[in-house]
């Protein structure tokens, strides 16, 4: 199925096989060659950034021994937009069974984009970036660079020693961790574990009350709403362009989004003069689905912010300037240096 799609993007009858797999479902390790072009191609069934990422660093260590113009080559059921960026940023090519591909080489663009996904699958998948099991890659994200035992994450997270070890297996065994000698771990690359995670994350899966409070700007609202919350018994961080603006003071905003530890009561909403409207809110308040989003927490400027991996997490969720917002906080707070 591989050969025939990607004949059928270049215009050909046929592929020249060059090197195929033992195997001929997997489809791993495919040398191809369309005229004076050689594929390296390696397929994954799923399109998930470790899978993705552990592809590329194949389809690249096997493009080295091969002479002649080589393009290395992804192959997946449905490529997702951390994918397509991650292939795009290291110079792989790629293609999907959905109908999507971006294959340059000397002499040759094919870009295909918006099929939609034909292999979605059905109910909710299990992933590592659950709400609860997530406090230990958001643990590991935090610590990026110091090598922790199962036990120090489990205290830290405050989780079972069992379950932390089990998420922590299926993390390694994404390619998303790796561990030593002495039993501790660290993110293989922080990068990729934090791209796998925007990938799976759901901002709906909170609990979201939208509403609005007068204010003369986004700066002004947040620091109305935090004047009544550091007052108050409930808990609260600040997130999205609010926490964005703590941050780096990067971009003005007119959304103010903060997390509560609970539900508010009335006697809250009415101090934050809060009155509840979907269509044109500038105030969201959040209810999380797990207290892990309090994890790092700190106060910046009498305002408590989230840590900055949860902040670029729900960046997503936001419009106005969001995206721009996330690349500066990736590029400003979110950079590690590691060993391997």
């Amino acid at each position: 199925m591989i050969s025939q799609r990607l004949a059928e993007l270049l215009d050909v009858d046929r592929l020249e096989v060059c090197l195929d797999a033992d195997d001929p479902i997997s489809h791993t390790d495919r040398v191809l060659r369309a005229g004076s072009l050689v594929f390296v191609v390696e397929w994954k069934g799923s399109g998930r950034s470790a899978a993705i990422s552990a592809a590329m660093e194949q389809v690249r260590n096997r493009a080295k021994g091969i002479d002649g113009v080589v393009v290395p080559l992804v192959a997946v059921p449905f490529m997702g937009e951390v994918g397509r960026r991650r292939c795009a940023d290291a110079g792989v090519s790629w293609m999907d069974l959905s109908g999507n591909s971006r294959i340059f080489a000397p002499g040759l663009r094919v870009l295909i984009e918006g099929k939609p996904n034909r292999y979605k699958q059905r109910g909710r998948p299990s992933t590592v970036f659950a709400p609860k099991s997530s406090r230990i890659p958001r643990w590991l994200l935090m610590h990026a660079t110091q090598p922790l035992s199962r036990r120090e994450i489990a205290r830290a997270t405050g989780m079972d020693e069992g379950y932390t070890s089990r998420i922590v297996s299926r993390l390694e065994d994404d390619g998303l961790v790796v561990g030593d000698d002495n039993g501790t771990i660290r993110p293989r690359d922080p990068d990729l574990l934090l791209d796998a995670w925007r990938e799976a994350y759901d901002f709906s899966k909170h609990h979201l009350i939208r509403g609005h409070v007068a204010a003369r700007a986004g700066d002004a609202l947040l620091r109305q709403l935090a004047d009544v919350l550091n007052h108050g018994p409930v808990s609260y961080a600040a997130t999205g362009l609010a926490a964005a603006w703590l941050l780096d003071h990067f971009v003005g905003f007119r959304l103010a989004t903060l997390y509560l530890a609970e539900e508010p009561s009335t006697e809250l909403l009415s101090a934050l003069s809060f009155r509840s409207e979907a269509r044109g809110a500038n105030v969201w308040l959040v209810i999380p689905n797990d207290e892990g989003v309090f994890h790092g927490a700190t106060k910046l400027g009498g305002i408590r912010c989230v840590h900055p991996v949860q902040a670029y997490l729900d960046l997503g969720a936001h419009t106005e300037r969001a995206e721009e917002a996330a690349q500066k906080l990736r590029s400003e707070h979110l950079r590690w240096k590691t060993d391997g």
